[in-house]
């Protein structure tokens, strides 16, 4: 096979095909068949030869975790830990380069490396290139050179950033100790121990497996223009995108360290940098001033920072966006204008028509809804499973007959306030290459981190909990930036090129940023579920005193849950946290602070008394939603489920005899009294 690999090679053709297969597209659907059935092999064969890197199942080289560099095995094992840096680490590199030589600058406007130079250029770093295959040309106004050697000795290196394969790197950092360099930096998805050691070893500092333009952006405020977690809690007022000393920054506390009030808090929102308001400001404006046409032309093509119309991206929600990132251990987020909206983003990045969600059949009648009909619209579909039996989800998501893009499920159900084991659940999910997506409106980041659990995407209607007042609408989509979207060939809207941006890949591009820059970039973009900047100021208020609130939800549920336990006219009480409920014992290890404040009941009695107890109550409010600071009484068979057939309602657990109770805020003891008389009635 080596042989006729090595006969054919040298046909222009086969190195076009060869040349297409590293920019990503599908080797198996270039390559005319004759080219394999003269010469006896196959596809899968050709590439093996030609690659030093194993192909996998479906006839690509496998890409790095976060896919900046095109990394093998010994780039990035599946199981590598990144390593962690302190910020003031980052921070004094950052302050004390001036000069830095980038090894694999491409002379392509769309590659990573070009936007992380021009953007470090346009930060006041000089940026020399260095490039074999450019050498003598010049990029960004820089002459580029074939080897750090080959730079002129009156240039002081201060910085070595490598994008490079790993088993490449040790040279380099040879090299960067022999030009006297302080610094060596391995790009995102780079790990060399042995490329570190000789650095350290000659007393340069290393960073690997991080991006400079990402970190600078990180601590000095851009990156949460656009909903990532910055991880940087600071009461003072920070230059956005200019660096400064740790006085004027005021960065020296990491959210990776602070308590869950403190993030609710203070995530994502310093002191307005221009007037000093303490109170994030609203920003009611439909688009922002370019600096320049340059800037102008950055932002469009994704390679840096700041805002351009307020359908992708607002100041105001971008504080919400960092905040719910922040609290529930994400990278990025992105928000929307309702709970629903976001659901259909989550998928927007994921489907293409033909494709099937498989997705828990415990959800909320509107997503029932949503994913059994309005989705076929699109070309995709939906299979309904039971996700308390594992073996069936398993059986669901390796359908041979359908294309499975993703695994959906509540952490807490509505109505019924069953609990997910998100664990199980990610397994599985990630057995077939595919993310888990958690709805968990109902528990919030404070009873619930799906993500550590193994959740890929968090959902949620922040009408719900988040705002937690009744008053204001609006979705969100967490990326917890662990899953892989290059994996294998099911995401190519992440993983290949992007036509509108004049070919970009996301997962190259932006790493474990992918999907949150997608996610604006395209979905909001094409779309436009715009979250109001009203309504992200109003949950923004509503987060801060989050805690609070849903200890005191759990704590009255909890009390009316046991009423009703013993009322004589309740035939059940569908509530985790009663011992007699099966998923009792998943609240320690999934809701530890509690088991939420929405449950249902299920009375003796049919579809009128369902009716007439509702309408009895005189505390509680009948209406459609969960999670304000009034209590609020729902017959979903009448309302939020009537859409479904009667087989849906009773899998949704939404029977014609349920009841389903919102605890809010009040005394408790006067929710009783009220429940008490509305089933006397």
């Amino acid at each position: 096979e080596k042989m006729a690999v090595t006969a054919y090679v040298s046909s222009y053709g086969f190195r076009l095909l060869a040349r297409n297969h590293r920019r990503g597209l599908l080797f198996s659907n270039l390559a005319p068949k004759w080219m394999f059935s003269r010469s006896g092999i196959t596809a899968r064969a050709a590439i093996s030869c030609l690659s030093a890197r194993p192909v996998n199942a479906r006839g690509f080289r496998s890409r790095s975790a976060r896919g900046l560099a095109a990394a093998d095995e010994k780039t990035t094992p599946a199981d590598h830990v990144s390593p962690k840096y302190e910020d003031t680490y980052i921070k004094a590199i950052l302050s004390e380069a001036k000069v830095i030589a980038m090894v694999g600058a491409s002379t392509k406007w769309n590659r990573p490396s070009y936007f992380a130079m021009k953007y470090l250029q346009d930060k006041g770093y000089r940026v020399i290139p260095v490039n074999p295959g450019a050498a003598g040309k010049k990029i960004l106004g820089e002459l580029c050179y074939a080897s750090l050697m080959d730079i002129p000795e009156d240039i002081e290196i201060d910085m070595v950033d490598v994008f490079q394969r790993a088993e490449r790197c040790p040279p380099i950092a040879q090299q960067a100790v022999d030009r006297k360099a302080k610094i060596l930096w391995l790009q995102l998805s780079i790990i060399s121990d042995e490329a570190k050691d000789i650095a350290e070893k000659n007393g340069l500092k290393v960073v690997m497996d991080r991006c400079p333009k990402i970190e600078f952006s990180r601590l000095y405020g851009e990156l949460s223009m656009h909903g990532f977690a910055s991880r940087v809690i600071s009461a003072r007022r920070r230059p956005v995108g200019k660096a400064a000393d740790d006085a004027q920054a005021g960065s020296r506390f990491s959210s990776d360290g602070v308590g869950f009030d403190t993030k609710a808090i203070h995530a994502g929102a310093s002191p307005d940098s221009t007037t000093g308001a303490r109170s994030t400001p609203i920003f009611q404006t439909t688009a922002y001033v370019f600096e320049d046409v340059d800037n102008a032309a950055s932002l469009f093509n994704l390679s840096t920072f700041g805002n351009i119309y307020s359908r992708l991206s607002n100041p105001t929600t971008a504080v919400l966006e960092e905040r719910i990132a922040t609290l529930d251990n994400g990278r990025g987020c992105t928000c929307t204008a309702s709970g629903h909206s976001a659901q259909l983003l989550a998928v927007f990045a994921l489907m293409q028509p033909g494709d099937t969600v498989v997705s828990s059949n415990k959800l909320y009648g509107g997503t029932i809804t949503q994913f059994g009909k309005t989705i076929n619209k699109f070309g995709w579909d939906c299979t309904f499973v039971d996700t308390d039996d594992l073996a069936k989800v398993r059986e669901a998501v390796n359908n041979p007959e359908k294309s499975v893009k993703c695994l959906w499920a509540e952490s807490l159900a509505n109505p019924g306030g069953s609990i997910s084991d998100i664990e199980g659940l990610s397994k599985i999910a990630h057995e077939a290459g595919i993310p888990l997506i958690i709805d968990n409106t109902m528990a919030t980041p404070y009873l619930c981190k799906p993500i550590d659990f193994g959740a890929d995407l968090v959902v949620y209607s922040t009408t719900k909990f988040l705002s937690g007042h009744g008053n204001a609408m609006g979705g969100a989509v967490v990326d917890s930036g662990k899953f892989n979207w290059a994996q294998n060939d099911k995401f190519p809207s992440l993983s290949q090129p992007e036509a509108a941006y004049h070919g970009l890949t996301f997962q190259e591009t932006f790493g474990d940023l992918a999907f949150t820059t997608y996610s604006h970039a395209v979905g909001l973009r094409d779309l436009g579920p715009t979250m109001a900047p009203f309504n992200a100021f109003l949950t923004i208020t509503g987060i801060e005193t989050l805690s609070l609130r849903m200890d005191r939800h759990c704590a009255s549920a909890q009390k009316v849950a046991e009423y009703l336990a013993t009322h004589e006219e309740v035939e059940w009480v569908s509530y985790a946290g009663l011992p007699t409920s099966p998923y009792f014992p998943l609240v320690d290890k999934y809701t530890p602070n509690g088991a939420g404040s929405v449950f249902t009941f299920g009375l003796k009695g049919g579809f009128e008394k369902g009716i007439r107890v509702v309408e009895a109550c005189e505390i509680f409010s009948h209406l459609a939603n969960i999670g304000d600071t009034r209590s609020l009484v729902l017959h979903p068979a009448s309302t939020t489920h009537r859409q479904l057939t009667a087989e849906q309602r009773e899998a949704a657990g939404a029977g014609d005899n349920v009841i389903r109770l919102s605890i809010g805020l009040e005394t408790p003891e006067d929710l009783i009294a009220d429940l008490d008389q509305a089933l006397a009635s």
